[in-house]
């Protein structure tokens, strides 16, 4: 009913493009969806080995809270929320030589205190942080279009803005880094811890990270907002998802890669797909296209029909980082007391954030699903350069270099001896190329630097009419919050441009 034939396009099934499909299903639109991998998520999605389940990539949600960007989808779609628990302290960050965590609580009363016993003199930096959050929280619960690509964008930019939204402004071309300075703050613990997180969040340490996204990526885990950890796995947020856009009449198509998009006059897109079971290749034309896609991916998806200022400025973005993933199924023996569910360590000052210099680790916790009883699941990633994991001959070799590397360096922290490890495999970013198809298996988006964050970053319209951009490389960024946000506002775009009743 009320569909008027708009035919829209989805390539990726990953939580942008899942999100984007649902909400546009139950408005009523003809909605097919491809992706090239075996299950939908993403790197938010999971698998089985032994009995065990692994989160691919994405181990914490963030936007469950009443209000929170999930709980607003879900609701509107009608689904029921996943179980989750809460992560408190939502990570604990071990620095070089030390056996005391720094604890980023939960309890906002609680991380103020932790901080200014670990970091003394730094309260006025965190108490700007904390102010500076409150008002971009604010302004992007409103549902601002950024960056701005249309009168539409522009009207509902402005229709976000408040008074207190003016007083993040002089802050927009600043740094975390020169914040810092400007504070006369020199503690190379707290420029490293913060280097750290930021790595996490921004793709980038403290120094380029834009101090208006480090603002809400260093406040997000605290009450009432903060992070949680799913039940099952983060599978269970695209199996909402799926249920939803199923039970709306929307197709989703596993082990389909999308190999073309064309456009043509009038704002159709020819999409050129491919079943990979079969190997048959067609196409499809469809009103709309919405791509989950990386900025990279887009214009290879685009080939000559890209516009050349759209390809110059990706490929003048500077480079992606990959990621290094060990996957371990152990014995709940391997596991300290009182063990979080998320920790962070660093091995070496020298380089803080370089090469395999650090680990975050995801420790499952008894009965949320992941392990059989008396079991648990430990997933560990580290920064790596994609590039040197494209050599065929030393590919193996390098594989199990970094996986005993990190079996090693967990073991000063958990009790990895043979007979606690029940399984161990590894992902590589030719791992995550494979299975996810990001060019080059880099993961996180776009390195949150003034000239590429929030105003100044890719738009989620497209120069191309009709094709739409959503996934970790638009604003707000990585994160399944942050690509829900993205696809949230790609829906309001589609609907503003051509609104369809049921």
């Amino acid at each position: 009913m009320g569909r008027q034939g708009k035919r829209v396009l989805v390539v990726g099934a990953g939580i942008g493009g899942l999100t984007a499909a649902a909400l546009l299903a139950h408005h009523g639109y003809s909605v097919r969806v491809f992706d090239q991998a075996i299950v939908p998520g993403g790197c938010a999605s999971s698998f089985k080995r032994r009995g065990f389940t692994f989160d691919v990539g994405a181990t914490q949600v963030a936007g469950l809270e009443l209000g929170g960007i999930h709980q607003r989808i879900f609701a509107e779609l009608g689904i029921d929320l996943p179980a989750a628990t809460p992560c408190d302290p939502a990570c604990a960050v071990f620095l070089p030589g030390e056996s005391e965590p720094i604890h980023v609580w939960r309890d906002p009363v609680r991380w103020q205190a932790e901080r200014q016993r670990q970091f003394p003199g730094s309260e006025p930096f965190w108490q700007l942080l904390g102010n500076l959050f409150q008002y971009s929280w604010a302004f992007q619960s409103r549902d601002p279009v950024l960056p701005p690509r249309s009168l539409w964008d522009c009207w509902r930019l402005l229709r976000a803005l408040r008074p207190d939204t003016l007083l993040t402004l002089p802050h927009t071309f600043t740094t975390v880094g020169q914040m810092l300075r400007a504070y006369g703050l020199s503690d190379r613990r707290l420029k490293t811890f913060l280097d750290l997180q930021l790595k996490l969040y921004s793709q980038v340490g403290a120094d380029e990270t834009a101090l208006l996204y480090a603002a809400t990526a260093l406040s997000v885990s605290q009450q009432p907002q903060g992070l949680s950890h799913l039940q099952g796995s983060m599978q269970a947020l695209s199996d909402g998802l799926v249920q939803a856009l199923s039970r709306d009449g929307a197709q989703l198509l596993m082990r389909h890669s999308v190999k073309q998009i064309k456009p043509k006059p009038g704002g159709v897109q020819t999409v050129a797909i491919c079943n990979q079971k079969t190997g048959e290749i067609w196409t499809e034309e469809a009103d709309q296209v919405v791509a989950n896609v990386t900025v990279q991916n887009l214009v290879q998806l685009l080939g000559s029909a890209a516009p050349a200022g759209y390809q110059h400025r990706v490929e003048k973005l500077p480079a992606g980082s990959g990621a290094f993933v060990i996957y371990l199924g152990v014995k709940q023996a391997a596991i300290p007391p009182n063990c979080p569910p998320h920790l962070q360590f660093l091995y070496n000052y020298n380089g803080a954030i370089a090469e395999n210099n650090s680990l975050f680790v995801s420790v499952s916790q008894p009965g949320d699903g992941r392990a059989p009883a008396g079991h648990a699941t430990i997933i560990a990633s580290s920064f790596t350069n994609p590039d040197i994991w494209w050599n065929d001959a030393e590919y193996a070799a390098l594989k199990q270099q970094y996986t005993e590397q990190a079996i090693a360096r967990l073991s000063s922290y958990f009790d990895l001896d043979s007979d606690h490890i029940i399984h161990t495999e590894a992902a590589t970013p030719r791992s995550f190329a494979r299975y996810t198809a990001r060019a080059r298996g880099i993961v996180g988006g776009i390195g949150q630097r003034i000239p590429t964050f929030g105003p100044f970053g890719f738009a989620t319209r497209t120069p191309i009419p009709n094709l739409w951009l959503v996934g970790d490389s638009v604003h707000p960024g990585e994160g399944t919050a942050g690509v829900s946000y993205a696809a949230l506002m790609v829906v309001q775009q589609i609907l503003a441009t051509a609104p369809v009743l049921k």
